[in-house]
């Protein structure tokens, strides 16, 4: 038996030659992709200034590592859109639960990033310690700090319900798709930055 909330109707189409979303919200999604791109050129500029220091210093991280956190990254990016899917079918008591999960996925990224964080620190390796790690710690901290700002929207989405049916169903459905597969692209860029090798 499908509940309340299965059983609301799916939002009606919008209109296909209209941009979904307001213009502050993809103000914001331009933005951030400038901004990151912008210091993604200056970090690289930078490492190839000095290849020799800035490999010498990623050889801390564990490459296994950033790969199981890409792994959760991407996977909690596809439960995202999942969520967004079953929303516009108009499930939203199982879209909630996909937001869930998202959060879930989150927690572990956050947990095994904290997990890196205190290897390199009682390594010796801080945000003082040389270029790379300075450009580390900022990259991933402000990626750290998308996750934050991304378990108060979910959580809003949850524990409202009212405003949840509605927000996820809403106008902004596509946004959000947008804005998770943008902290995805972000977060993946990231540890490519970091951990690729320089030929």
């Amino acid at each position: 038996m499908t509940t309340t909330e299965d059983a609301l109707e799916p939002a009606p189409a919008t209109d296909g030659s209209r941009m979904p979303g307001e213009a502050d919200m993809w103000f914001f999604v331009f933005f951030e992709s400038l901004l990151f791109t912008s210091y993604f050129c200056v970090y690289l500029y930078f490492r190839t200034q000095n290849e020799a220091a800035f490999l010498q210093a990623q050889s801390h991280l564990l490459p296994w590592l950033g790969v199981l956190d890409t792994i959760v990254l991407v996977t909690s990016s596809w439960v995202m859109a999942r969520c967004v899917q079953l929303a516009r079918a108009g499930r939203h008591h199982t879209a909630k639960r996909f937001a869930l999960l998202t959060a879930g996925l989150g927690v572990v990224f956050l947990a095994l990033k904290m997990v890196e964080w205190v290897r390199l620190i009682d390594a010796g390796e801080t945000f003082t310690s040389n270029d790379f790690m300075q450009y580390y710690f900022f990259l991933t901290g402000i990626h750290a700090v998308h996750l934050l700002i991304a378990f108060v929207v979910l959580g809003i989405l949850v524990y409202h319900p009212v405003r949840s049916a509605t927000a996820l169903a809403g106008d902004h459905r596509d946004v959000r798709d947008v804005l998770a597969h943008d902290r995805s692209l972000l977060g993946g860029h990231i540890r490519h930055a970091l951990h690729r090798e320089v030929t």
